[in-house]
């Protein structure tokens, strides 16, 4: 089983930003897909951002040029750096590890950016 514990979420205004973490547990991290979702009240949940085992990455169309994931597999942690926070970026944000054990989801944390 995997555990992931997010933090690094908080309110903020409209342009700053803000670096999430997600340390995981397990020895296939660096094997494992990593992603951040979010989802906003009354909406689905959305990929935001994934990060492959060799380094590839995938974004949401809404976040490119603003938002940069990464991952240290040294500390089996990854990472999601927002920048130019926009209020419609407001919602839960959710770290999800894909891999040979499964998929596992983190518990989440809050992200809200005032106008």
């Amino acid at each position: 089983q995997v555990q992931l514990v997010e933090s690094g979420g908080g309110l903020v205004q409209a342009g700053g930003s803000l670096r999430l973490s997600c340390a995981a547990s397990g020895s296939t991290f660096r094997i494992n897909t990593m992603g951040w979702y979010r989802q906003a009240p009354e909406k689905q949940r959305e990929l935001v951002a994934k990060i492959m085992s060799g380094g590839g990455t995938n974004y949401a169309d809404s976040v490119k040029g603003r938002f940069t994931i990464s991952r240290d597999n040294a500390k089996n942690t990854v990472y999601l750096q927002m920048n130019n926070l926009k209020p419609e970026d407001t919602a839960v944000y959710y770290c999800n590890s894909d891999g040979p054990r499964g998929r596992y989801w983190g518990q989440g944390t809050q992200v809200t950016v005032s106008s």
